[in-house]
């Protein structure tokens, strides 16, 4: 008996959200994904019960922005847990160690139990270190529950309890936007986090917020002095000015936007219908930013795994890492593989970088040949694994009654063709979004929010934009939606 049939009793029953059996009109799919997006921003408000508050040091850090969540709250560990089963499912996927065939229906419903449980177990992975290790996530000494003193080791299985129950909220939270709304929930939590954090960082009314900061400066509170100098200068560019941050912010908004639009155009023609023709678009971001996530997730688990043995491991080499008092490392192997955060982590001529200007760019090449390579490698599995890849295409294709001008109406001869652009578009796409990411990066955007972060937010939204007008148009056009198979 194979792992398959093993596991086919648990993996089988593995609660679902019900798919809907007809149509769902676009009104009620806004509705839902609405509802979801509040049910989060009300969830990540509710703070856990029995922890110290103010006293927290986020694991996460500034990967918060790209693993949604928020910090002390029930969603406490956003969708890590998600984004690392898909990254364990794509490597045991990519290597056929599964054999699992995803055409087949009773295969489908054994790989999303399997992500599901997946999910679970990372989720206890996660929030256990978070609860039980100090200084993450520390409880109150003790607590008065119902005429009954909980002590600090029961506070902290309550808050177990609690930060597991968030894990698996979010897991069915993006299931009923998936199924029910418009886009994925994922995405959907990313935009969130990410519009919020950018939304602050331009009006909030402290120090680093953008127009008071510019306020300051323009009635004297700030002394910038001479914009000759460099301090000047230096001020007004990464200091209260934000201006590179401003710059950054909007020419991620702009390359984006621009990268969507370009790219290659397949023309496809009707095998039985005379006159029908159409085109099949391979982007340059063909597998969209979405690998991003997986790129940088896997970089937050080391760091994750890092900042543990940090915390109980009082003697640990300095070969692995020192850490600051907060939570950052400063040298050794965790500073060479943490990511650039900002232009204050790499401009060593600053008093803000103590390290040596070698030991920045050694960190800055790590970073690029980690997130380039990773991007391109990641990117090829999403496309293999979510059936964009040539021979998936080339199905479609021949499903829906098209074929390729000038060549014979064969799934084989389709392959052949989608094979001289997907593959490499597919590379150069990753490896580009993973170039400008860590340049967003170091030159830093307004709110603090990293540059994958506002890569992934602006790509998602242009995609969700793009999905929006492909529902109005089925909705107006109820053909369309019978022919594209979107029942």
């Amino acid at each position: 008996m194979g792992w398959k049939e093993a596991a086919e009793p648990v993996l089988t029953r593995m609660p679902a959200v019900r798919r809907p059996e007809g149509h769902v009109p676009f009104k009620r799919k806004l509705m839902w994904t609405a509802g979801i997006l509040m049910l989060y921003f009300f969830l990540t408000n509710i703070s856990l019960f029995g922890i110290q508050t103010g006293q927290a040091n986020d694991l996460f850090g500034q990967f918060r922005a790209i693993l949604a969540g928020s910090q002390g709250s029930i969603l406490q560990v956003g969708i890590g847990p998600i984004v690392t089963a898909s990254i364990v499912l794509q490597l045991l996927g990519g290597a056929n160690l599964l054999g699992l065939d995803t055409d087949d229906p009773r295969d489908q419903v054994l790989y999303q139990g399997l992500q599901k449980l997946l999910v679970v177990l990372m989720t206890i992975l996660t929030g256990l270190p978070m609860v039980f290790a100090g200084g993450f996530l520390p409880a109150q000494q003790s607590l008065q529950l119902g005429g009954f003193t909980l002590g600090q080791t029961q506070i902290q299985s309550l808050m177990f309890v609690q930060v597991f129950i968030g894990g698996i909220l979010i897991l069915y939270m993006d299931e009923v936007v998936s199924k029910w709304g418009v886009g994925s929930g994922i995405g959907l939590f990313i935009i969130a986090g990410v519009s919020q954090r950018l939304v602050t960082g331009f009006i909030q009314p402290a120090q680093g917020g953008f127009f008071f900061d510019w306020y300051r400066i323009l009635t004297g509170q700030v002394d910038v002095g001479s914009i000759a100098s460099g301090a000047g200068l230096q001020t007004l560019l990464v200091g209260d000015g934000h201006i590179i941050a401003l710059l950054t912010t909007i020419l991620i908004f702009g390359i984006v936007v621009y990268a969507e639009s370009v790219r290659v155009e397949i023309p496809l023609s009707h095998a039985r219908v005379k006159g029908a023709r159409g085109r099949f678009p391979v982007k340059l971001i063909y597998a969209s930013v979405l690998p991003m996530i997986l790129v940088r997730a896997v970089q937050a688990n080391v760091q994750f795994m890092g900042q543990i043995l940090n915390s109980q491991w009082a003697s640990m080499p300095g070969w692995l890492g020192t850490y600051t008092g907060q939570g950052q490392p400063s040298s050794g192997f965790f500073y060479y593989v943490a990511p650039i955060y900002s232009p204050q982590d790499w401009m060593w001529w600053t008093a803000s970088v103590s390290q040596e200007w070698w030991q920045v760019l050694i960190r800055i090449s790590i970073d690029l040949t980690f997130m380039v390579i990773g991007g391109a490698i990641f990117a090829i599995f999403w496309v293999e694994t979510t059936d964009m890849g040539p021979e998936s295409t080339a199905k479609q294709i021949q499903n829906s009654g098209m074929q390729i001008p000038g060549f014979r109406q064969n799934v084989g001869v389709i392959e052949k063709v989608m094979e001289r652009y997907i593959p490499q578009v597919t590379v150069i796409g990753g490896a580009l979004v993973g170039l400008l990411a860590v340049w967003a990066n170091m030159l830093g955007t307004i709110g603090g929010v990293s540059g994958t972060g506002l890569l992934l937010a602006v790509s998602i939204t242009y995609k969700l934009y793009e999905e929006i007008a492909e529902e109005q148009m089925m909705e107006m056009h109820p053909m369309m939606r019978d022919m594209f198979g979107k029942e």
